[in-house]
């Protein structure tokens, strides 16, 4: 019981926003009302065949041939009805769902992607593994298999509610006859459906119960082995050179083998639950016949009653079933509520990382003049110790070079002064209004236009066409000019080499105040990485610029350079002279 109460909480946390959010919620209540309300007025037409089945083979039974044929021309009308109510139900339930679905993917995307959030969750250790399935998938099954249960959940009540009256008064026109001698047990055939259910759902539950955790393991092993192969195809050119498809193959099946595994543990358990559930729906079939036909033999009940009572009988029965006939359903929803739970937790998590008491702070001063590092304390998320800053100053057009031993945490300052790197303590001033771009080693280009690429992460047309195509050709990749509304993977297309040029590109589009350079002309022979520097001081002659590198020929390119030099356990940050740390 406690477990259902918790999983019930859990589902109306996630649910509930959006039937209360600004944006959607008098459509999404207006459309939900409406598939509530065809439900219930399906359950009346069940009522109403229900009552038809009783005159309607009376009239067999009778052989009056006008009843017959009226009784035809008024279920002629019902089924119309039902036809007409049931397409609609499933159009209006389909709306509902993608614009459902649509709020809480933007909610979801909004959460994991603002301030940087999804980048915190991954220096959690990424607590919710395989984000891009829970906002693509789960988001998608939780509302699909929700609308679905809880319309059979409100079915299965509202029938109830409907029948049982029905029932009670079938027992008492018809009592109880057990060999030849007639008991009085008001209500007996309720009781009998009743109990009838009720063993079914305790063997149900105890059989079935453990394919909500196999269920969510599924999802998990899915998620991972889609997860592999994509980062196989990302990254087929160093896998071919390497020699490494045996390696890759041997990996994928590995991957897949879980998958295997745990589907072999739900097709078990299933098997056992399919024994008994399809069990249970053949004995449904006659057993309110078996409850029903002493009275009928005894004369208590017409032909027509008999058929009322055995319909009444099996919509009580399917009603007090409905966690029987719905469990599998049940047990995968439950893993998805468990999902989206859990990735909830880790945005949470995330969010609350930017807030802790002890954190780098980076903050917008209206009167600084220049990014500022404060008694700043770099640390790993274990909290161990990486660099120290203790007076880092920065002033606009400075040219700075960073040295130091690889792994001494170069890459990691970076990240603390542009503000994604929470993990220390010290504060870091910027000044207000001044922009700030990173261009790492490896440039990140989105899937689509090249214009987009260059541009990002502003709009493709963000920048004059001109422009571009003339800053490509400043950075040496004019061949590409009447390529820009061609949509490719340019990441894959473009040598490293050319994605370094590209985003030296889109640095000068932006032209950033302060331009950060984690070795991002490593992959450029000397005279190119040369030209591009002498391209960047003449084209944004006001922006610092903040190199990471090891060149010797880096030196002369930049006016400082400071250095992270070991200090016990951590690099200290100082100004220094000669070449670069090897």
């Amino acid at each position: 019981m406690t477990r259902l109460i918790t999983a019930l909480t859990v589902m109306w946390r996630l649910a509930a926003p959006y039937f209360r959010s600004a944006e959607d919620r008098r459509a999404g209540r207006l459309l939900l009302a409406a598939v509530i309300a065809i439900e219930l007025a399906i359950v009346g037409i069940t009522v109403l065949v229900n009552q038809w089945n009783a005159r309607f083979y009376n009239a067999l039974q009778e052989r009056a041939w006008d009843t017959f044929v009226s009784e035809l021309l008024y279920f002629c009308v019902l089924a119309a009805a039902f036809i007409v109510l049931a397409v609609y139900q499933l159009y209006l339930n389909q709306w509902l769902q993608i614009r459902w679905r649509r709020w809480m993917t933007a909610q979801y995307l909004g959460h994991w992607l603002d301030d940087g959030n999804h980048y915190r969750m991954q220096l959690l250790g990424d607590a919710a593994d395989n984000p891009d399935q829970r906002i693509a998938d789960d988001i998608n099954l939780f509302i699909d298999r929700g609308l679905a249960i809880g319309l059979g959940l409100l079915s299965s009540v509202v029938t109830l509610a409907s029948f049982v009256t029905i029932l009670w008064s079938l027992s008492a026109q018809a009592p109880l006859v057990i060999g030849g001698t007639t008991w009085s047990f008001p209500g007996y055939l309720v009781w009998a459906a009743l109990i009838y259910a009720v063993v079914g759902t305790v063997f149900t539950h105890l059989i079935g119960r453990p394919l909500i955790g196999l269920n969510f393991q599924q999802q998990r092993y899915e998620a991972d082995f889609r997860f592999h192969l994509v980062r196989v195809r990302e990254n087929g050119e160093q896998i071919a050179l390497l020699g490494g498809e045996t390696a890759e193959r041997a990996r994928l099946l590995d991957r897949f083998g879980a998958v295997m595994a745990n589907w072999y543990a739900i097709m078990t358990r299933q098997k056992k639950l399919t024994f008994f559930t399809a069990g249970f729906n053949q004995v449904s079939t006659v057993f309110p016949f078996v409850v029903v036909s002493p009275a009928y033999f005894a004369g208590g009940f017409s032909l027509g009653g008999l058929m009322q009572t055995s319909e009444a009988f099996s919509s009580v029965q399917r009603a007090l079933s409905f966690f029987v006939t719905s469990y599998r359903q049940l047990a995968e929803w439950q893993a998805v509520i468990d999902r989206l739970a859990g990735f909830d937790a880790a945005l949470t998590a995330g969010r609350a990382l930017a807030t802790v008491p002890e954190r780098i702070v980076v903050s917008a001063e209206p009167d600084a003049e220049a990014v500022a590092a404060e008694a700043l304390e770099v640390r790993l998320p274990a909290g161990t110790p990486l660099v120290a800053a203790d007076a880092l100053v920065l002033p606009a057009g400075v040219r700075v070079l960073v040295g130091g031993p690889s792994g001494s945490g170069k890459s990691t300052l970076f990240r603390a002064l542009a503000g994604v790197w929470p993990f220390g303590r010290g504060r870091v001033s910027v000044p207000a209004g001044r922009s700030v771009m990173v261009l790492p080693q490896r440039p990140y280009l989105p899937v689509g236009t090249l214009a987009a690429a260059i541009a990002y992460p502003a709009l493709p047309d963000a920048f004059p066409r001109d422009r571009v195509t003339e800053v490509l050709g400043t950075v040496g990749l004019g061949g590409l000019a009447d390529r820009l509304d061609e949509e490719a993977h340019w990441g894959r297309m473009l040598s490293l080499g050319e994605q370094q040029r590209l985003a030296i590109a889109r640095a000068i589009l932006h032209a950033p105040d302060y331009l950060f350079l984690d070795e991002a002309t490593a992959s450029l022979d000397e005279p190119s990485e040369t030209a591009l520097y002498g391209l960047l001081r003449r084209r944004l002659p006001e922006t610092a610029l903040i190199s990471i590198g090891h060149r010797s020929t880096l030196m002369p390119l930049h006016d400082r350079h400071v250095v992270l030099e070991r200090d016990g356990n951590l690099h200290r940050l100082r100004e220094a002279t000669g070449a670069p740390g090897a």
